[in-house]
């Protein structure tokens, strides 16, 4: 039968075992494990969001410089 390999865990520079660990650490570990995951999401949708943003803001800078450079066009001809 095989021997089934423990899980190693460091906290603080200080290594565990989750199966050694009771039933209430186990589920706070667990609880950190999914706050990292969510963490890193979050970081992930802002990097996005971010950069959504920016280009929101380039495209609405090029639409008023189109605009005006046309609009300054429009005066030329007309004099």
């Amino acid at each position: 039968m095989a021997k089934k390999e423990k899980t190693s865990i460091v906290i603080d520079d200080k290594n565990y075992f989750y199966e050694d660990l009771t039933q209430e650490q186990q589920v706070m570990v667990n609880h950190i494990s999914d706050l990292q995951r969510k963490m890193q999401s979050s970081e992930f949708n802002l990097q996005q969001l971010g950069f959504g943003k920016d280009a929101f803001v380039n495209a609405l800078k090029q639409s008023i410089e189109e605009e005006q450079n046309k609009e300054e066009e429009e005066e030329d001809v007309q004099n």
